[in-house]
């Protein structure tokens, strides 16, 4: 596989993650708060590096209110890693502007599914022609900047 490719593919799941992130830390704010779920995405994904490190896997018990949250919000720090380990990857190899392009066009791309069919309680938004013809022009828009 060529090498350009899968730097390309890294700084696209980037932009992947950033927009899941922040749709599981809008349900973490909507059940604990703005600077609790601040506290638990970021503290949950430093306690996963440090353990890494240390080769201990981590154990978590949880009380929670009876907030209502899905499993799959709590896994928004985690999500953090990926970008910032998929950001600092590819730029370095791509460019700051390559890709940076190249994570923003993935993340419109992902929110707009994410949106359409309501993906981890997002709240529907169906896609229009303009809106199509909106993310055509950002893919146009990536070829344009990344073809050096």
């Amino acid at each position: 596989m060529n090498q350009t490719f899968i730097i390309i593919l890294i700084a696209a799941i980037g932009g992947i993650a950033v927009a899941i992130q922040g749709q599981f830390m809008g349900l973490l704010d909507k059940g604990l708060g703005t600077k609790e779920s601040v506290l638990l995405t970021y503290g949950l994904g430093a306690v996963v590096m440090f353990s890494y490190f240390l080769f201990v896997p981590a154990s978590f018990n949880f009380k929670l209110s009876s907030a209502q949250i899905p499993w799959y919000a709590f896994t928004a720090g985690i999500l953090g890693l990926v970008i910032v380990s998929s950001i600092s990857y590819s730029i370095p190899r791509l460019g700051l502007a390559t890709a940076f392009t190249i994570v923003i066009a993935a993340q419109f791309i992902i929110t707009a599914l994410i949106e359409q069919f309501g993906w981890f309680g997002a709240d529907g938004n169906t896609m229009s022609l303009s809106r199509l013809g909106g993310f055509i022009a950002i893919i146009g828009g990536v070829w344009l900047v990344a073809r050096n």
